[in-house]
């Protein structure tokens, strides 16, 4: 089935379709995939041809964001509805003296590249990948001037979607009557740095991105066979051993969130711990370290936690983007727990996300952590510390759970050959057909029966296969996997 949303050329709207025997999760799907479809508006900017369809951060905002972009491209968007993904992520680039860039807010702009990569691998959109390349190549180059700290080998900046400065200890908390980060330089001017842009921070999530934008760059370079005379390995490999040399806590057994800064914090950010985990910064026994010390709420793993003392005004009282839960951070870790073999990390998280989402009847920005109810949390704004909100439909809390079901649930794990199926089925489910997946020209109708996380066997059509399908592959292709 698909879509042609009124006034839009190719813009197809592929609707893929769960079916369990678990009401919350067939609800909760349908639910995602109809806030995506409500947050395509028509947008103008970055190197868009005019105006084009393109995917709103959410129902509140009038335009894309960076990181939302990416994160959606990654999670859903870039094969539910590969072109308007397209259109969304060149919606965030810019033009400088006729050189394209990544843009957005600087330290998290880098994220972009993910999302890039996985649209391309999702669609084998050839002349995308070289003008993601050349963008990649211009930003990495010039963020390695104005932010990176040779000394430490790690990059200066905020964390990767905290632009808030409730997602960070008070010595960051002056900025001006505002809320934003950004502002923390401009109001501290005896304590930023002369560098860059000013923020001293070093943040887990951001330089974990920044190894993966490094690996990419590698891959890149492979598939279109260019070659920029820089040794990608080499600098990925530098930038993991510093990651690991200075924010890994051996005695809690699991990284800190902020290092080598001016403050450092012992906090733990759920999302600087997904990609530690998903982009294999943290070796075998590290990974076992992090599913065991992680704190988990009744909602879900928490954005950071603790909350701090300015936000505590009572015992369920958190700041915006400390101690509460936001789902895009949820689909990341509970990707990462499916592939580690980590089932009641993954199944809480699923779970809990369906559920909620059944019962709001969308998928809101932020929960709180105690009751899983939408809640926006503190964050200082005009001189003083209030509540804020929860935005509605925000998508990549709807994409995050996309990425549940497809990458974890059904297990699709993609590289520049094909798709590897590695489900990861909770005890409570016996039955689990994914239907009109589309990925470059082929089209998965897929039905698991049973399970656990052992494959039994595998039949594509009929016919007795690999649990891998290469993108050679075209057409309808039924897929059924018995659990063992």
């Amino acid at each position: 089935m698909t879509v042609q949303p009124a006034g839009f050329e190719d813009s197809t709207f592929h609707i893929p379709v769960l079916e369990t025997d678990n009401r919350d999760l067939d609800m909760a799907f349908r639910i995602a995939v109809g806030d995506i479809a409500s947050n395509i508006q028509p947008y103008e900017g970055g190197m868009l041809n005019g105006t084009e369809p393109a995917v709103m951060a959410g129902v509140n905002y009038d335009r894309p964001w960076t990181r939302d972009a990416a994160i959606n491209a990654w999670n859903a968007c870039g094969y539910i509805t590969p072109s308007i993904a397209r259109n969304t992520l060149l919606s965030v680039l810019t033009t400088s003296e006729g050189e394209p860039g990544i843009g957005g807010q600087y330290w998290d702009a880098i994220i972009w590249t993910t999302g890039a990569w996985n649209y391309y691998l999702y669609t084998g959109d050839i002349a995308f990948l070289k003008l993601a390349y050349e963008c990649t190549l211009n930003t990495i180059q010039y963020l390695e001037k104005r932010e990176f700290d040779e000394q430490s080998n790690l990059f200066r900046g905020a964390a990767c979607y905290g632009d808030g400065v409730a997602a960070y200890p008070d010595y960051y908390a002056k900025v001006g009557g505002g809320s934003g980060i950004l502002a923390w330089p401009e109001n501290n001017p005896d304590k930023k740095v002369s560098e860059g842009y000013g923020l001293p921070m070093k943040a887990l999530s951001t330089n974990c991105l920044y190894y993966n934008c490094y690996n990419i760059l590698n891959r890149m370079e492979n598939i279109l066979d260019l070659n920029a005379g820089i040794d990608w390995t080499r600098k990925a490999e530098d930038l993991r051993t510093a990651i690991n040399h200075y924010f890994w806590d051996e005695d809690r057994g699991r990284y800190l969130y902020l290092a080598d800064s001016p403050v450092n914090s012992e906090h733990q950010e759920g999302l600087g711990h997904s990609f530690a985990v998903i982009f294999g910064v943290a070796d075998g026994e590290q990974c076992e370290q992090l599913f065991k010390h992680q704190h988990i709420t009744n909602a879900g793993i928490p954005c950071v936690w603790p909350t701090y003392d300015r936000y505590a005004k009572d015992s369920d009282s958190y700041g915006r983007h400390s101690g509460t839960v936001w789902p895009h951070v949820q689909g990341f870790w509970a990707t990462a727990a499916s592939t580690h073999n980590k089932m009641d990390i993954f199944r809480h998280e699923l779970f809990r996300l369906a559920e909620n989402a059944s019962r709001d009847m969308q998928f809101v920005e932020i929960y709180h952590p105690d009751t899983s109810r939408p809640y926006g949390g503190y964050q200082e704004g005009g001189g003083s510390i209030t509540m804020t909100r929860s935005a509605d439909r925000q998508t990549w809390s709807a994409t995050a759970f996309l990425r549940m079901v497809t990458m974890g649930l059904a297990g699709l794990k993609f590289s520049e050959e094909g798709i590897t199926l590695s489900p990861c089925v909770p005890s409570c489910l016996e039955k689990v057909k994914l239907s009109n997946l589309r990925f470059r020209n082929m089209n998965l109708d897929i039905e698991i029966n049973g399970n656990g996380q052992q494959t039994e066997s595998v039949s594509i059509n009929g016919k007795e296969a690999d649990p891998f399908i290469a993108y050679q592959e075209q057409g309808k292709l039924n897929v059924r996997i018995e659990m063992a």
